[in-house]
């Protein structure tokens, strides 16, 4: 995990989240109680975390104040500092106990516990199993893409937003750990069937890389599901190593965001340096910046969607500002803010909002997101790969 900056290291906590502006994060609790958009889809087995919904500027002082109150009266720690994110209005301020934030921390470092199924919502209400990882307790149990998921632990699900489905899925708020059973009721073909997993810790591919056509100069399909740890080097070496100068469709659909210096390192393969975008903690700007030599000439289209959030959106908003990219999709998440952890008595931490990011034209991203250059929503790869291939990057 890479290390914290002075700056944003309160307290002595160091737990590599320099800059992480979202925890890879499904919003589930936000997404229950519709304070966000409901279900953007996929939903992958990524950590929950809570989001308050008001208006007021949060003040570190006073939930540190109610949090040491409550360990000196022996009350939760968590739910006193969580009252007080709610009153403060931040947005994507959180609170987490011990067992959680290192749940986020092994997020970021590229591993969740799950059963290693993504979900999404189907026409008709219901919810589906949109992504099986290999070798994970659902692909061993023969759970398939398709599967309609109705059950979880006897728990109807078909009514429930997805990042709640997925919350179900892991155990949150339940104490479940590695090798905790849990029970899905599914259908398939019309037949139910129920399968019991046992949760494991898994690490799932945050780049996939893939060729678009059979020929030997055919665009490559770059698909990244989170900024954890290495992925901007991934997405580095997946372009250099591209055949002669064949285009790149850069896929950051339903990619729920992570760490910003793997989304500026990302940015990198495209941009010979120059900035990627500008930030203020507290008040203070800070910029961020590509490194020189990237790759400026090779055609690039990025595919966005409603689930392309934070990091994803930061990059994005760079490559169309800088005219690097075409961007094809749906408007982006609009989750733009940085936030910053506090260490609180007993191990919990506070994750609060402390400033935004701007893209490198000035545009604020946070409850705007990033509009494409192209807007569609039905058939957007094959879009993409059309635009693609007109700006002469193969097929």
């Amino acid at each position: 995990m890479s290390g914290c900056s002075h700056r944003f290291r309160p307290r002595g906590l160091c737990r590599g989240v320099t800059l992480t502006l979202v925890f890879g994060c499904v919003l589930a609790t936000g997404a229950a109680t519709g304070s966000l958009p409901q279900d953007p889809d996929p939903v992958p087995e990524l950590p929950a975390r809570t989001v308050a919904s008001r208006h007021a500027p949060v003040d570190r002082e006073e939930i540190e104040d109610a949090a040491a109150e409550a360990e000196a009266d022996g009350k939760s720690v968590k739910d006193a500092a969580g009252e007080v994110v709610s009153r403060s209005g931040d947005r994507w301020g959180a609170v987490y106990d011990e067992r959680e934030y290192e749940e986020f921390e092994q997020a970021l470092d590229g591993s969740y516990l799950g059963v290693g199924l993504s979900a999404r919502r189907t026409a008709n209400g219901g919810v589906a199993v949109s992504r099986v990882q290999p070798g994970g307790p659902a692909d061993r149990a023969g759970i398939r893409e398709g599967d309609l998921l109705r059950t979880v632990d006897g728990r109807r699900v078909d009514k429930r937003p997805v990042p709640e489905v997925v919350a179900l899925l892991r155990g949150d708020g339940t104490g479940a750990g590695e090798g905790t059973r849990v029970v899905l009721g599914l259908v398939r073909d019309g037949e139910p069937t129920t399968q019991t997993l046992k949760r494991a810790r898994l690490t799932p591919e945050a780049v996939t890389v893939s060729r678009l056509g059979a020929g030997p100069s055919s665009a490559l399909l770059v698909k990244v599901a989170a900024f954890t740890k290495g992925t901007g080097q991934e997405v580095r070496d997946a372009v250099r190593g591209a055949p002669g100068d064949a285009g790149i469709l850069l896929d950051l659909r339903a990619n729920s965001g992570g760490l910003v210096t793997e989304a500026v390192t990302a940015a990198s393969a495209f941009l010979d340096g120059g900035l990627v975008a500008t930030y203020d903690v507290r008040g203070e700007q800070q910029a961020l910046y590509a490194d020189p030599g990237g790759d400026t000439e090779r055609p690039v289209v990025v595919l966005v969607d409603g689930g392309t959030m934070s990091a994803a959106e930061l990059l994005t908003g760079a490559l169309q500002d800088r005219g690097r990219a075409v961007t094809v999709g749906s408007r982006t998440f609009g989750k733009g803010s940085v936030q910053m952890p506090s260490e609180l008595p007993g191990g919990s931490v506070a994750e609060l909002t402390v400033g935004h990011y701007r893209t490198p034209a000035g545009r604020s991203v946070e409850g705007r997101g990033i509009t494409p250059d192209l807007a569609v929503r039905e058939r957007a790869q094959q879009r993409a790969e059309t635009v693609l291939s007109g700006l002469g990057g193969g097929s």
